[in-house]
């Protein structure tokens, strides 16, 4: 009887590890400044610190926590400057991986979206917050799958996960959902049309009209500008 792939083992350990960490992140449930033991968090799982050190590095990759000589991993708390940057960044890279796209899209691609569109709305209506960011994500790269840039698709997937607790005060703080679900509608329809320039120039727009909201809520909360206005 072969001897079982230790390899593959650890992957899946280290995988499960990973996603468990990053909802809790992402959900709110450990806040920026959380320090993450790795023995504490092995005891937990009931793995060994392997596969924790190794979704450490991994969740460090993507944004989510920070790795320290003597402290540990510790959750990142960005700054709004950090956020604007990194939708700026997403309103570039992903208005080019759709204009791409879009000549390639197939109706399979188009069914996907549509799919994860409306799961996205069903929970809006139930006020599903937890689950927001991750639809919204799988909404925008169903409709990007097509370009064949699978490079540009992991960092604009490192992006969404880096933004993803954002995307979920946003539409929470500023009261725009129904904005969200429209413009993806309209997103959805010029890509359906094949319209590539007119859809990537939406999309740009759309990206940088969540940073707008954001921004403005802050700006009434405190009085001033808030530190996303840099553009």
């Amino acid at each position: 009887m072969p001897a079982p792939d230790l390899r593959v083992s650890r992957q899946t350990l280290t995988s499960a590890v990973t996603e468990a960490l990053r909802n809790r992140i992402l959900t709110g449930d450990l806040t920026g400044g959380t320090q993450l033991r790795q023995e504490a968090l092995s005891q937990e799982f009931g793995v060994s610190r392997v596969p924790v050190r190794e979704a450490l590095r991994q969740l460090e990759a993507e944004g989510l926590v920070r790795i320290f000589d003597h402290r540990g991993a510790v959750v990142t708390e960005l700054s709004l400057d950090d956020v604007r940057e990194l939708l700026d960044i997403r309103a570039l890279v992903e208005s080019d991986l759709l204009l791409r796209a879009v000549p390639r899209q197939c109706a399979a691609d188009i069914d996907e979206a549509a799919a994860a569109l409306a799961e996205f709305e069903t929970a809006l209506a139930r006020h599903d917050i937890a689950h927001w960011g991750t639809l919204n994500a799988r909404f925008h790269i169903a409709l990007y799958r097509a370009a064949g840039r699978p490079q540009t698709m992991a960092l604009v997937e490192s992006l969404h996960n880096r933004t993803d607790r954002y995307t979920r005060m946003q539409i929470l703080l500023t009261n725009f959902a129904d904005r969200a679900q429209a413009e993806h509608t309209h997103l959805l329809a010029l890509c359906r049309s094949k319209d590539a320039i007119g859809a990537a120039a939406f999309l740009r727009q759309h990206v940088l009209n969540a940073a707008d909201s954001l921004d403005d809520w802050f700006a009434r909360r405190d009085g001033t500008r808030s530190a996303l206005s840099t553009r």
